[in-house]
């Protein structure tokens, strides 16, 4: 096993982070950093996360957590994960685990205090690296060569480890996307290419979960092409069948400092309609909001306007974030031309302009005689449409004039 040590950061020796370790610490255990802040601290990249993992049981996490005067959230408490609070920051704290059974879905485990157990379970190698507060790095299969490498390697046999959980095959292609660099493993790509029939016996919330994932890497269309290739792709999300799209998308949101969104990334994949991604969301078990976003998103490229005018009625009417979103994604469909051809205008535009309140409240209809009722409504939607036809330039008090002359035809 390698062991060596590198210096301690901020983030490590901080009074939030130092709290929740000198917790475990005091109750006699031991604790070490694991997962993606150990990755991106060895890479010097930004860290979101800590995820911390302990020879302690659950119950003695929240035993220490409380006794340091510690928030203790049972986030997933049966599978020995509990959340901790310290100073307004969130760890997330995983007892060393073993597997005793596994059946290609879900595996049974068993708590351990044994570091070398854990470790070995473990699907990547990048994923067995463990560091101490004091920087001391525990690396038992050559995860941090392969890191810096950007190769991405199963911790022994690849087809044994997908053989154990099939979400593992997943889980390679989402670290790849993140970390990788071409050659990909030959070894790993063999056992996924062989394995992906398995795919299906997944449930969509896996699936969603590890595509989402894969779809927030900076540049994920090398990984999706590698994906299609092995015929993973199409066992996961058989509609993804747009990938130059995707990449006009990557490269819109690159050279315009525009946020990742992997919904709208998976919208820009899908070769789908409205009902088509309805499909997809179920399939994937999206949330309610996430599947909304999408079914917006499968509008026909011709059906944004080029109207100014137009423009700010949509916006008017659909909010400015969602608008801003069917532009993107009209721009990644638009393949007529390599130029921005109006659609960055389109975004400035947006961006730039902010719709008039209507001038008119459903109290002005019954100042005027109208019983209250569906009638109310109906008058003030007669009147914000001639508002917004002629671009929002009404006053209220010609607003007001026009309220009264349709009024005064049903009177």
């Amino acid at each position: 096993m390698s062991v060596e040590k590198i210096a301690p950061q901020d983030w490590m020796t901080n009074a939030q982070t130092s709290a929740v370790i000198a917790a475990l610490q005091a109750g006699g255990f031991s604790a070490r950093f694991v997962g993606g802040c150990v990755r991106d601290t060895l890479l010097g990249r930004p860290i979101r996360d800590i995820d911390i993992a302990t020879d302690a049981a659950p119950d003695s996490i929240v035993n220490c957590l409380e006794s340091s005067n510690l928030r203790a959230i049972p986030t997933g408490i049966d599978h020995g994960t509990v959340t901790a609070v310290s100073g307004g920051s969130s760890f997330e704290i995983t007892t060393l685990r073993r597997d005793v059974e596994t059946d290609g879905r879900h595996a049974k485990v068993e708590f351990t205090d044994d570091w070398d157990d854990d470790a070995a379970r473990r699907d990547l190698t990048i994923n067995a690296i463990s560091l101490e507060i004091d920087g001391t790095l525990h690396d038992p299969f050559g995860g941090q060569a392969d890191l810096v490498a950007g190769r991405i390697r199963f911790v022994g046999n690849a087809g044994d480890r997908i053989a154990e959980d099939v979400l593992r095959l997943l889980r390679y292609f989402r670290f790849y996307a993140h970390y990788g660099y071409p050659p990909p493993d030959e070894e790993a790509l063999a056992a996924c290419r062989s394995m992906a029939s398995y795919l299906p016996s997944l449930s969509g919330e896996r699936v969603r979960t590890e595509l989402v994932k894969l779809l927030e890497a900076p540049d994920p269309l090398p990984t999706l092409k590698l994906m299609l290739g092995t015929h993973v792709l199409e066992r996961i999300l058989p509609e993804a069948r747009e990938l130059e799209c995707l990449s006009r998308l990557v490269g819109i949101e690159a050279a315009n400092n525009i946020d990742i969104d992997p919904i709208r990334r998976l919208g820009a994949l899908l070769n789908a309609d409205k009902r088509g991604s309805e499909d997809v969301s179920g399939r994937l078990r999206l949330s309610n909001a996430e599947r909304n976003f999408l079914s917006m998103l499968a509008k026909d490229v011709d059906s944004i306007p080029q109207n100014v005018v137009e423009r700010r009625r949509l916006v008017y009417r659909l909010g400015a974030p969602s608008v801003r979103e069917l532009v993107l994604i009209g721009w990644a469909r638009d393949s007529r031309t390599t130029r921005d051809d109006g659609w960055r205008d389109f975004l400035h535009e947006i961006d730039a302009w902010s719709p008039k309140k209507f001038p008119v409240t459903g109290s002005d209809v019954l100042e005027r005689g109208v019983d209250a009722g569906p009638g109310v409504g109906d008058f003030l939607r007669i009147v914000e449409i001639w508002w917004v036809d002629g671009n929002f330039t009404a006053s209220r008090k010609e607003c007001l004039s026009r309220l009264d002359q349709e009024i005064g035809k049903y009177r």
